[in-house]
């Protein structure tokens, strides 16, 4: 049975799959699912569906669909021989056989781009290229250290939270500059910290501030700065980074912002990419030697629920310091801080906006110094007074707040 384009978008329970193989004849197919697992499907009859084609299948309805969509990512990897059926390629860390003759004119060395079902379909370089060569120095880890900076941010540009900030002055004191006291005692120093709450709480802008005061080197990986299409880079990325970070005599942050972008829970739906990369963070994290590497593993995110449990573990991330929205003390602190930055003429209400601004976040009520500022210049004066505070406090409430939400294959 084949469905009309109107009624496939009626349809929520089908699944989105790109043939490899045909079976019986045309009865049945091998197919390949956007996780990255195989299945096998019937369509009910005999069909002319060719290896690649991209199918939408429900119970009772199919469709052939365009090839845009299906959203796979080509994997980049090295041709390493060329056999009768197919191909040996260099695949991570490893070697794997690729099978089917090759669409295109390759070559042993060749850098290649590949799809599990499409086989190679395009020569990238005719040298073997690799993104991050292990064993080099070749500044390929220059965008994850943060140099250090004079006038980096300390504790007195982070306002509020008072119970937050005391446990970020202990794991100073106590993990990266006292760790001989530690180690006296018998003590297993802590391992990792893992910053929960919602955006624009101040969760990245306290891990900065730990490292400066420390003065440890400071490694920031983004979720979506590691994820790389280059077959085993980011698993590479991450081992290189641990064993970068564990050489600083003076102590190293690695801190890891949205987490749950890299170390999602995992499923029999999750993509074998993102295993491998949760099972490489679990090695790092389990692998330095607490008592030669002066290291803390600081992450942030919002979706804690999302976060592999195997990550939460004691011994790993032994720490959860919740970051929850700012209570009426801590916007007043967050909103004096601010105009003690700016040029400001007379008494500002602060206190008024701090009891207005319930539910709003710190990076809410720092972006009201932003419009405050802008009403001041427009006015050619060269200070803020209370009624530009009043004015731009309106113009943010009236923004309207989003929910962040991330979409997961298969949602």
């Amino acid at each position: 049975m084949t469905a009309s384009s109107g009624d496939l978008q009626q349809r929520v329970d089908g699944l989105v799959i790109k043939v490899i193989e045909a079976l019986d004849g045309g009865e049945a197919f091998l197919g390949r699912l956007p996780n990255g697992n195989t299945a096998r499907f019937s369509l009910g009859q005999r069909a002319d569906i060719g290896r690649g084609s991209v199918v939408y299948v429900g119970d009772d309805f199919w469709e052939v669909l365009p090839d845009t969509a299906w959203s796979e990512i080509p994997e980049v990897a090295i041709v390493r021989r060329i056999i009768e059926d197919g191909l040996l390629i260099e695949y991570g860390a490893g070697i794997r056989y690729l099978a089917g003759n090759p669409s295109v004119d390759v070559a042993v060395g060749n850098t290649v781009q590949f799809s599990e079902v499409d086989g190679i379909t395009r020569v990238l370089d005719q040298r073997p290229v690799r993104y991050r060569d292990e064993g080099t120095d070749d500044g390929s880890l220059d965008e994850y250290l943060i140099q250090p900076d004079g006038d980096g941010p300390t504790f007195a540009s982070f306002a509020g939270y008072h119970d937050v900030r005391r446990r970020a002055v202990e794991l100073i004191e106590t993990q990266l500059q006292n760790r001989e006291q530690l180690a006296a005692l018998g003590a297993r120093p802590v391992k990792g910290v893992i910053f929960t709450g919602p955006p624009g709480t101040g969760k990245t802008h306290l891990a900065r501030v730990i490292a400066h005061e420390s003065g440890a080197a400071f490694y920031l990986v983004s979720g979506p700065s590691i994820v790389s299409k280059w077959v085993g880079d980011s698993e590479q990325a991450i081992r290189r980074i641990f064993r970068a970070a564990a050489k600083h005599e003076r102590g190293a942050i690695v801190f890891f912002d949205e987490i749950d972008s890299i170390a999602e829970r995992r499923t029999e739906e999750s993509h074998e990419a993102s295993r491998r990369l949760v099972a490489q963070l679990l090695t790092e994290l389990d692998g330095f030697d607490q008592s030669t590497a002066n290291l803390v593993v600081i992450a942030a995110t919002n979706r804690i629920e999302s976060v592999d449990e195997a990550l939460l573990r004691p011994g790993r991330f032994d720490w959860e310091i919740a970051f929850g929205m700012p209570t009426y003390e801590d916007r007043l602190e967050i909103l004096r801080l601010g105009a003690s930055q700016m040029t400001t003429d007379g008494a500002l209400s602060l206190e008024k906006v701090a009891a207005a601004s319930d539910g709003w976040s710190a990076a809410r009520l720092s972006s009201l110094w932003t419009e405050a500022a802008l009403l001041a210049a427009a006015d050619k004066r060269k200070a803020i007074v209370d009624e530009d505070v009043a004015q731009a406090f309106e113009r943010v409430a009236g923004r309207p707040v989003r929910e962040v939400r991330r979409e997961t294959n298969g949602a």
